[in-house]
């Protein structure tokens, strides 16, 4: 499964864009997208004035259209190579424009020394190969940024010492493929389920994955029902308002998913 996403992915952030228009009669503005709650697709469909339905998952958002109930979804690249076109789950679909130009980053709560403490584990990762080595496992290698080195200072009473001291790293997640997907005997894998077990390793914990609402993940941070939002989350003004972040780690971009024709 890994290889086959991995190749799939690594064409999809290789070639051009379809043109714009590309699968679908209907004209902008008549068509009903399907968008994830709380995500950047939403966003940029409240920015152009698009009529949406939202949903729970951007993966809801896809079923939304193979079954027609939407004309259109507006996902991130890079689910869109791993879940759409020949030989994925929705062979059928096809994406067109490129609505934005983002970048991901992870999530901690205000203030947190966690953001420093990843962002050095990142550097160095990137420096020893590590990181683009993962990325190359689920096609993403073409999207990743370079990681310049960065320094950590723990803060006595933060949350470095508050993981470290409970023995885990909750790591707020969606099914998101490929950052964050589960394999046959559901384990959670992905791009970045791997780079956090990578940082649970560094901080001497366990990295405990939890399926949450999009829409609320801030909230989710400050109550610390999770520890991290870590699963191909753009760096908006919003999120970086509500949250301390990350250094950006890769690219990505929003995307029109519409049925071929």
């Amino acid at each position: 499964m890994k290889k086959k996403m991995a190749k799939v992915l690594t064409v999809v952030l290789a070639i051009s864009m379809f043109a714009a228009g590309c699968g679908s009669s209907k004209s902008e503005e008549k068509m009903v997208y399907s968008v994830e709650a709380g995500s950047a697709g939403e966003a940029v469909a409240k920015e152009k004035g698009f009529e949406y339905n939202a949903v729970s998952s951007q993966a809801d958002a896809l079923m939304e259209v193979a079954s027609g109930t939407s004309d259109a979804a507006i996902i991130d690249l890079l689910m869109a190579g791993a879940m759409i076109g020949e030989g994925t789950s929705y062979p059928d679909l096809i994406h067109t424009d490129e609505l934005t130009k983002e970048e991901y980053g992870v999530g901690c709560r205000k203030d947190s020394d966690l953001a420093a403490f990843i962002n050095a584990v990142m550097a160095s990762a990137y420096e020893d190969g590590t990181m683009m080595e993962i990325a190359e496992e689920y096609g993403v290698q073409e999207a990743i940024i370079e990681q310049k080195a960065d320094e950590y200072e723990e803060q006595a009473d933060g949350d470095v010492a508050y993981i470290r001291d409970k023995g885990t790293l909750i790591v707020g997640i969606t099914d998101f493929a490929p950052m964050d997907y589960q394999d046959d005997s559901e384990e959670w894998i992905g791009f970045d389920a791997d780079m956090a077990r990578l940082v649970a390793e560094k901080l001497g914990v366990e990295a405990e994955f939890v399926v949450i609402d999009w829409d609320t993940k801030a909230m989710e941070l400050e109550s610390k029902s999770i520890d991290v939002v870590w699963n191909g989350m753009t760096l908006t003004d919003e999120v970086k308002a509500a949250m301390t972040c990350t250094n950006a780690y890769c690219n990505n971009a929003q995307v029109v998913v519409v049925p071929a024709e």
